[in-house]
C-alpha cells in the first residue's frame, strides 16, 4: 500500500496557490491513502487531497481548522502515529522516539520543521521510525517534496519525492 505523506502546506496562509506539480505527481503516484502532518491551514486544500485518495490530518500550531492533535492508522501491519511537532519540547530523535513509544506505533509522522527527516531508532527494544516528509511549499533549507511509505505486511519503505 502506498501512503503519500505531506505536511506545513500552509495553503490559504502563507500561499494562495499551491504548485501543481504536488498534485501532479500525488496523482502519478496513486496513493490510497494522503497523510497531512499539519500547517494545512485550509479546509479546502483537504477537499482537494480527498479527490486522489482519502486524507487524514492532524492539528499544526497555526491550523484553525476542528483536526485532532494526534492521530494512529494502522496500515497492513503497521501503526503509523501522526503528530505536527510543536507539541514537544524538541523535535530531537529521543523525544520523537518516546512520543512513538507512548502512542505505540511503528512509525512517527510529524512535521514543522519544513526540513525532510527520516530515520530509524530503537528504544526499550522497540524500533520506530521517524519521518517528516518536509514542505511541498515553504522548505527550510531544504528542497520542497513530501514523502511515501510502501507498506507490505509490516515492513516499510520510505521514497522521498522532490519537486526539482
Amino acid at each position: 500500500m502506498k501512503v503519500a505523506v505531506i505536511s506545513d502546506t500552509h495553503y490559504g496562509d502563507k500561499t494562495r496557490n499551491l504548485p501543481t506539480f504536488l498534485f501532479e505527481h500525488l496523482r502519478k503516484i496513486q496513493p490510497e491513502l494522503i497523510l497531512h502532518a499539519g500547517d494545512v491551514t485550509s479546509p479546502e486544500l483537504l477537499e482537494k487531497l480527498e479527490e486522489i485518495a482519502p486524507t487524514l490530518a492532524v492539528r499544526g500550531n497555526v491550523d484553525r481548522l476542528n483536526l485532532p492533535e494526534e492521530e494512529v492508522v494502522e496500515v497492513e501491519d503497521v501503526k503509523i502515529g501522526m503528530i505536527h511537532g510543536h507539541q514537544l519540547l524538541s523535535l530531537n530523535a529521543h523525544f520523537l522516539t518516546l512520543k512513538a513509544l507512548e502512542m505505540d506505533v511503528d512509525v512517527l509522522v510529524f512535521g514543522h520543521t519544513h526540513r525532510y527527516y527520516y530515520d530509524i531508532h530503537s528504544l526499550y527494544g522497540k524500533k520506530v521510525i521517524l519521518l517528516n516528509p518536509g514542505s511541498p511549499v515553504f522548505p527550510r533549507m531544504d528542497s520542497p517534496g513530501f514523502a511515501v511509505l510502501k507498506v507490505s505486511g509490516e515492513n516499510v519503505g520510505v521514497e522521498r519525492i522532490t519537486f526539482w
